[in-house]
């Protein structure tokens, strides 16, 4: 479901996990790169959901549409899931190639959520999966 990111801002690397408050993912706009925070956690105040992801199908259904959807580009070199025993597993994510990502508001609070996609390998630990774009 992709539980950790890892990339590189103006010459800076990150490393972060959704559970860390602080965490934010950088958002590709027209002109540059800008951090948003990542989600929102249950303990945290705020009126978007609670959670760090978004799923694909959850968005063809309306369901976020009070929350004025945007579809971004979130450029990270990595991504990491936890495997079935707990242990964390890092994927390269190619070169032109991005996770997509949702925007969401209320009133001045805005956050970015990592769409999800159901796996196409049947033997796949998660029953989510970053969506990874390209072109």
């Amino acid at each position: 479901m992709c539980g950790g990111v890892f990339y590189v801002h103006e010459g800076e690397e990150y490393r972060y996990y959704f559970p860390n408050p602080s965490a934010v993912l950088p958002v590709k706009t027209k002109s540059n790169v800008v951090l948003m925070p990542w989600g929102r956690r249950k303990e945290q105040v705020g009126k978007l959901p609670a959670g760090g992801w978004a799923r694909l199908d959850s968005i063809y259904a309306g369901r976020w549409e009070r929350f004025f959807p945007v579809s971004v580009k979130i450029p990270v070199s990595q991504f990491m899931e936890k495997d079935i025993e707990g242990a964390s597993n890092w994927f390269d994510i190619t070169k032109g190639k991005w996770i997509q990502g949702l925007v969401a508001r209320e009133g001045a609070e805005q956050r970015v959520y990592i769409v999800t996609v159901v796996p196409e390998m049947p033997e796949a630990i998660h029953d989510r999966w970053p969506r990874i774009l390209s072109g």
